[in-house]
Parts: C-alpha cells; structure tokens; sequence
C-alpha cells in the first residue's frame, strides 16, 4: 500500500535531487579538489550558474 503524498513537495523535492544530481557532473565539485571551502563554494557557485544559465536558454 502506497503512502499519501503532496504532489507540490514531491515535484519542488525532484527537482532539487535533479540539480545536485547534475552538479556533481562538475569533476571538480564530485571529486572537491580545492581544500579551502571559500574557494570549493566559489566553484560550486560558478557550476550552478552555469547550469542555470543552460537552463535559462533552453526555456
């Protein structure tokens, strides 16, 4: 038997786990080369606009 579940939760929770999941497409960020997390947070800032820009144009 399967649980209730809010549609609106499910579907914002998807597409957070679809975004981590292509964030660590990024090398860099899977394998976290840089040891300072100033400069980690700087990368994952650049891959997530990045991605979101690719995002942007497709819409």
């Amino acid at each position: 038997m399967q649980r209730p579940v809010a549609q609106d939760c499910f579907r914002k929770r998807n597409i957070a786990e679809w975004f981590f999941c292509k964030l660590k497409r990024f090398r860099r960020i899977a394998t976290r080369y840089e040891k300072l997390a100033a400069t980690y947070l700087a990368a994952v800032l650049l891959a997530a606009a990045r991605l979101w820009m690719r995002f942007d144009a497709m819409t």
